[in-house]
C-alpha cells in the first residue's frame, strides 16, 4: 500500500468548532457509569473527563465506514489504513465542567506522521483540542490517533507485554470490564467503533482476542484517580496507550506519587500486564 504523507499532512491545520451541552441527565449516565471509580467535585460541577461526551461526530448511516467510524476525508484526514487505535496525548485541566454549561470544543489537526513499526505501517495523526466554556478555557488536550493495516488472516491476537511483578501503588482500582460497561460508555460518547460491541468482528476481521476496552475509558479513570490521589490538584497528563485491553475479567486503575511531586498512574489487564500509562506534572 502506497501512503501519500505529504497529501495528508495538507490537512495539518484544519479546523472545526461544535457545541454542546453538559446535561444534567448525561452527568447521571456518566456518573452511573463510572461510579464509584471518580474523583470527588464540588457541588455542580461535572465529573473530570465528561468532556469526551461532549458534541461527539454525528454521522448519518450512510456515512459510516466499515469499522463503525464516520467515514475519513471529512475532518479527520483520508489514511488509507483501516484500523484505528486511540494512542494517547497530553491533557491540561485548568477549571471544571459544571452542570448547565454550554461547551465549545475547537479541534484542528496539529500534525501528521508516518513510520514502519514491527506490524507494518502505522500513521499517526494528531489533533488539538481546546474545551471553552463561558468563563474561558476549560481544558486543552492534545488526541493521538494511530491508524494501523488490516489484521492478516492467521496472525496471532495482539499480546499485552509481561510484567513480572506488579507495579508498586499508593491507590488502586479494581474495575469490572463487561460488555454493558462498554457499551454504555459507546452510548454516551456515541462512539460506532466496533471494536467494543461486535465480537464477531474484532475477533475475526481486526484480529483481537476479545471485545476492547476504549481507549478514553482508561485515560477516564487514569485521570480520576490521579485527582483522588492527589486532592484535586490541576492535572498536566502526558499519557499513552502500551497495549489493547480485552474485555472480560477485572483490570486494575493504579496511581503512585513520585519523589519529585508528580504522580503516575496507569491500567494493568487481568494478567498484570501493562495497557496504558501516564504521569501528571505541574510546571
Amino acid at each position: 500500500m502506497t501512503i501519500d504523507i505529504a497529501a495528508l499532512k495538507s490537512w495539518i491545520g484544519r479546523s472545526e468548532e461544535a457545541s454542546d451541552v453538559v446535561t444534567p441527565r448525561l452527568v447521571q449516565s456518566f456518573d452511573a457509569t463510572f461510579a464509584p471509580h471518580l474523583a470527588g467535585r464540588a457541588e455542580g460541577e461535572a465529573p473530570l473527563a465528561l468532556h469526551w461526551c461532549l458534541a461527539p461526530p454525528i454521522s448519518p448511516m450512510a456515512a459510516i465506514g466499515r469499522d463503525g467510524h464516520a467515514a475519513k476525508g471529512e475532518f479527520l484526514p483520508p489514511v488509507p489504513l483501516p484500523r484505528r487505535m486511540w494512542a494517547g496525548g497530553t491533557i491540561e485541566t485548568l477549571s471544571p465542567l459544571r452542570i448547565g454549561d454550554e461547551v465549545t470544543r475547537r479541534s484542528t489537526i496539529g500534525d501528521v506522521s508516518y513510520k514502519e513499526g514491527r506490524t507494518g505501517p502505522l500513521c499517526f495523526v494528531a489533533v488539538d483540542h481546546e474545551i471553552v466554556t463561558p468563563r474561558g478555557v476549560a481544558l486543552r488536550e492534545r488526541h493521538n490517533i494511530v491508524y494501523r493495516e488490516a489484521a492478516k488472516p492467521g496472525a496471532p491476537a495482539a499480546a499485552a507485554p509481561a510484567t513480572a511483578e506488579p507495579r508498586e501503588a499508593d491507590l488502586t482500582w479494581e474495575v469490572e470490564s463487561s460488555p454493558v460497561f462498554l457499551f454504555r460508555y459507546s452510548a454516551i460518547t456515541f462512539n460506532g467503533h466496533r471494536i467494543h460491541y461486535d465480537y464477531p468482528y474484532v475477533t475475526e476481521e481486526e484480529g483481537y482476542a476479545g471485545l476492547v476496552v476504549h481507549g478514553p475509558i482508561q485515560a477516564t479513570l487514569i485521570l480520576n484517580i490521579i485527582a483522588t490521589l492527589s486532592g484535586g490538584e490541576p492535572i498536566k497528563l502526558d499519557y499513552r496507550g502500551v497495549a489493547p485491553l480485552i474485555a472480560g475479567a477485572p483490570f486494575k486503575v493504579k496511581a503512585k506519587r513520585l519523589p519529585d511531586g508528580a504522580t503516575a498512574a496507569w491500567t494493568e489487564g487481568a494478567d498484570g500486564g501493562l495497557r496504558m500509562e501516564g504521569v501528571s506534572r505541574l510546571t
